[in-house]
């Protein structure tokens, strides 16, 4: 994987809307259980009652805490199991399941360069450059180096014009168009690389050439392309379960928003994900894609039924759940300094006074599902008793000697890619 200073600590849309069509076939088992089925005390109640005595012992209020743990369709334990409690970044699992709900796990988002004017035998387009953005969130350096070099290979060394940005265009996690467009057009010429650049460059395979298109003009935004615009090279983002998983491995906010939004904002990301897991509304309330602000609420059992419905929907896929979320002891990012069990799959979330988490346990005895939603002014406290007490749950039920095979990542082409049409 490649690093970025911005990656949070390192490094055919397919016109399916999956929400109608789980709308017909997503079985009871991936439904959110009756209310009934939700108070039963299962195997694992004592170990909740006795977790939520020692926060209670410790001065933490039990109604700030919430958890959810299930097998299959069995409710192992829980408390406060419906009630919407402040998600942080677990929103990022609604973001999540929305976006491979509206697009689809191998979708690639597409980015367009037209030119305007002609291209001389010197290398010089009189004319101007067009970007037009196609909501990749996850454009940074390296791909503005890509796309120099394949301009470069067009002939193209000078933009007599200006650089029209049109569209959702983003770079480096910036959404405001002017500033991706003069981030990119340092990027498409290392003569203006300022030292992160030149620094990205160097993760980069030796002999990789440095790109020379230098643009006169300036950078300016506009509404729409013209139509004597000629399409120049289209520019493709890794597949968007690769993003999701880069996304939630160092819970980038920037990209859970810009995913969000080109899913039609949270209302749209709340309703899908409702739809997908059979939640009653007022257990998942977003006000964001990201989980920034404790307006966003989701109970426990929802943040589990979201996960089981990502997990069915990658599995038919030939997927698994850990292609989307971090792998505990294999994957770098905000959970590989955490002490939690050595096998699980996870995602975390945090804000001021809200420590969460949430994934699978996978156990001799089958999988836990399980949320584990905390208030509490000890955020470093909180991180370890949660690990604690789901090392506890994975003793208790014996845990596996490496992750089963049924969880492991799958072989993925997670490559940018770039077709070229040279039509001056």
């Amino acid at each position: 994987m490649k690093s970025a200073p911005q990656r949070y600590c390192q490094r055919q849309r397919p016109g399916w809307r999956l929400v109608a069509i789980w709308g017909g076939t997503l079985s009871a088992a991936f439904l959110l259980l009756s209310s009934a089925q939700a108070t039963a005390q299962g195997s694992l109640q004592p170990q909740v009652e006795t977790y939520l005595a020692q926060l209670s012992g410790r001065g933490f209020a039990s109604t700030a805490q919430g958890v959810w743990l299930q097998r299959g369709d069995e409710v192992l334990g829980q408390h406060q199991g419906s009630k919407a409690l402040p998600a942080a970044s677990l929103t990022k699992v609604a973001t999540t399941l929305a976006a491979l709900q509206q697009f689809g796990p191998h979708h690639r988002f597409v980015t367009t360069y037209l030119a305007t004017g002609s291209l001389g035998t010197d290398g010089v387009l009189q004319g101007d450059l067009w970007v037009l953005g196609g909501e990749d969130p996850f454009f940074v350096w390296e791909e503005a180096f890509a796309v120099g070099n394949a301009l470069n290979a067009q002939g193209i060394r000078q933009v007599r014009g200006d650089l029209m940005v049109v569209g959702r265009f983003y770079m480096n996690f910036s959404r405001d168009g002017a500033r991706s467009g003069s981030l990119l057009r340092q990027g498409l010429d290392a003569r203006l690389w300022p030292p992160e650049a030149q620094a990205q460059f160097q993760t980069l395979p030796p002999g990789t050439p440095r790109p020379q298109v230098e643009i006169l003009g300036s950078v300016r935004v506009a509404q729409q392309i013209p139509s004597e615009a000629q399409v120049l090279l289209r520019h493709e983002s890794p597949p968007l379960i690769h993003l999701l998983k880069l996304m939630n491995l160092y819970s980038n906010n920037a990209m859970a928003e810009m995913l969000a939004e080109a899913v039609g904002g949270a209302a749209q990301v709340a309703q899908i994900a409702r739809a997908a897991a059979g939640i009653p509304a007022e257990e998942l309330h977003l006000i964001n894609g990201s989980g920034l602000g404790v307006e966003n609420r989701i109970s426990p059992r929802a943040n589990v039924a979201m996960l089981r419905a990502t997990q069915a929907l990658l599995e038919e896929r030939g997927l698994s759940l850990a292609d989307a979320f971090a792998v505990v002891g294999q994957d770098v990012g905000v959970l590989e300094r955490r002490l939690l069990p050595g096998i699980l799959i996870a995602k975390s979330g945090t804000l001021s006074g809200v420590s969460t988490l949430a994934g699978v346990l996978p156990t001799e005895r089958g999988d836990i599902w399980f949320a584990v939603m905390n208030g509490g002014a000890n955020l470093a406290d909180l991180r370890t008793w949660q690990g604690e007490f789901l090392s506890r749950l994975q003793s208790r039920w014996g845990s596996p000697a490496a992750l089963p095979e049924r969880w492991l990542p799958r072989p993925l082409d997670t490559r940018s890619r770039r077709e070229s049409s040279p039509r001056l």
